[in-house]
């Protein structure tokens, strides 16, 4: 996008930003607050400021009117002023404080002095910006442990928060595809060379597509309650560290239309900013823990959908900010350059996927789970478990108890089949978007790997069996390990694992032909079994490679 592509703001929103820009220099004197204020430090986005002062932080909304936000009458940016404390209330009351008005005169503005009301801004409790993590990712300091907390924080606040009633126009597929037809008009209106609009019209006709194909799935996605009010901008730089926990802030609060949205948007917009800064891996992770938390995996038949959907947000946002700044700025420079990397990840996101169904074979303690989490985060494929479903089904979390002694309670044989036709179920679900399902179960018995063998066939996707091995040893090791910490999902025992030696029924000719075998105890197994994956053609590495021409910063 070349810089003559991006286009001015009009003279009538320039002279009103002008005027408040005379207010915020006067908002840089320390003198200008009630509490003691040594230094004021300035911050800007494309809608509002924030000045930093010590132990507060004053957010002041910019007199704009996009369209999607409308902040241009004082009387409005009072109004968002308050929703933006009612909502960010919702996950961090320790940092929305209150509503403060701005007097006095323009030139010499006072927090809540004298005089007539200038303007209005949200009290924030100000934190360090080093706990922001997007900052953490930046600086390569960005971890699993606190991917782990994103998946708790937001999957939980999803399943509280208000759904939508089916009358709701809220999750309307008309009103989606509104929103995301309005990122294209923004941005095409903002560039000019014949590259920019090739591509653009390229990703504006696959979302037309999609819109069509998905229409009967996103009308299921309103009537089944998937439709929530959630944050609405949920990108690594609207989740901090609050005394070491991840915390939530910072929400659409000025259109509750792009709060009312599917999960999966939100999902989307998380996994998309991951992935652009580089951390692949922990986007599948974020995406495959929220999903084992949730249940939620017919909703990734929109992930694709949403993720181009999400990448255009921020393409959408890098034009606003680059009209404006200054032409001979250094920010001018950066919002163009992050123009098209938003722009070349959404085309990644339409290209086609290579789906597989894969599932492991193993007795309990051979390791079937961690190197099937491996897998997934390494290259993007969906984990099923079958410990975490069968719970599900018997309305339990994955690390309660069921209390159930060896084939009584949730393991009968009766709740052992529902359990492997429900996997099948969401496996064919997520084979059928576009993604490689690995189901992570025994699959001990012969007749439950040939119906996800059968499924494979029917559906047209390659098959594998992983089939886990370890000594016996190790085996018990592993299950008295793992009761002690008392962090899984898995109930086995070692009576449990007694039962299994005793009944298992062996791979047999057809099977092993389809079978990798891997020696979980060996050194180096994960490497030896991508390298017979990718041999098979296995690997899809379209989901590999998202992400992946970014070194994490």
């Amino acid at each position: 996008m070349a810089e003559q592509s991006i286009i001015s703001t009009g003279a009538a929103a320039e002279s009103a930003l002008e005027a408040s820009r005379t207010l915020i220099e006067g908002l840089l004197r320390p003198g200008a607050y009630a509490h003691p204020t040594r230094r004021v430090e300035l911050l800007e986005t494309h809608c509002a400021w924030v000045l930093l002062t010590g132990d507060f932080a004053f957010k002041i909304k910019k007199p704009v009117d996009f369209g999607f936000l409308d902040y241009s009458t004082l009387e409005k940016r009072h109004f968002f002023c308050q929703e933006e404390i009612r909502l960010n209330r919702r996950f961090a009351p320790q940092i929305y404080l209150d509503v403060v008005a701005i007097r006095g005169e323009t030139e010499q503005p006072h927090i809540e002095g004298d005089g007539p009301v200038l303007e209005y801004a949200v009290r924030m409790r100000q934190f360090p910006a080093d706990g922001l993590l997007s900052q953490l990712a930046e600086t390569g300091r960005l971890e699993r442990a606190h991917v782990d907390q994103m998946i708790e924080r937001v999957a939980s606040f999803h399943q509280a928060t208000e759904r939508a009633s089916p009358a709701s126009e809220y999750g309307d597929p008309a009103r989606i595809h509104h929103w995301v037809v309005e990122n294209f008009e923004h941005i095409r209106s903002a560039i000019s060379t014949a590259e920019d609009l090739q591509q653009l019209a390229r990703l504006g006709q696959w979302v037309e597509q999609e819109r069509t194909r998905l229409d009967a799935l996103l009308r299921s996605r309103k009537r089944d309650g998937f439709i929530r009010e959630c944050h609405g901008d949920l990108h690594l730089g609207n989740l901090t560290l609050i005394d070491g926990a991840v915390t939530l802030f910072d929400c659409i609060e000025f259109n509750p239309e792009l709060r009312w949205i599917d999960v999966i948007s939100e999902v989307a917009f998380l996994i998309m900013d991951l992935q652009e800064r580089g951390y692949a891996g922990f986007a599948h992770r974020f995406l495959n823990g929220y999903l084992q938390h949730t249940g939620d995996y017919e909703g990734i038949g929109v992930l694709p959908y949403y993720l181009v959907y999400r990448a255009a947000v921020r393409a959408k946002v890098a034009v606003l900010r680059a009209q404006q700044a200054d032409p001979a700025s250094p920010v001018l420079r950066h919002a163009q350059r992050e123009y098209h990397e938003y722009a070349r990840l959404a085309e990644q996101y339409t290209e086609p996927r290579q789906a597989a169904l894969l599932i492991t074979c193993g007795l309990s303690g051979s390791g079937k789970s961690t190197l099937a989490g491996q897998l997934c985060e390494q290259h993007g494929m969906i984990q099923l478990r079958s410990d975490m479903e069968r719970k599900r089904l018997a309305g339990l979390a994955a690390l309660d108890s069921s209390r159930s002694a060896l084939g009584t309670g949730i393991y009968t044989p009766d709740q052992t089949e529902q359990t492997y036709r429900r996997l099948a179920q969401l496996a064919a679900a997520v084979v059928g978007a576009g993604y490689t399902a690995l189901v992570d179960a025994t699959f001990l018995q012969r007749r439950y790997r040939a119906m996800f063998r059968e499924l494979a066939e029917d559906r047209g996707v390659p098959f594998a069996i992983l089939d886990c091995q370890a000594p016996e040893a190790e085996l018990r090791r592993r299950i008295r390990q793992r009761q002690a910490a008392g962090a899984d999902a898995s109930e086995a025992t070692l009576q449990v694992l007694d039962a299994q030696l005793a009944s298992r029924e062996p791979l047999d000719g057809d099977e092993t032909a389809r079978a990798i075998r891997v020696d979980t105890a060996a050194p180096g197994c994960l490497d030896a079994l991508l390298e017979q994956l990718g041999r098979r053609g296995l690997l899809d590495s379209s989901q590999r490679n998202i992400g992946c021409s970014v070194q994490p910063r």
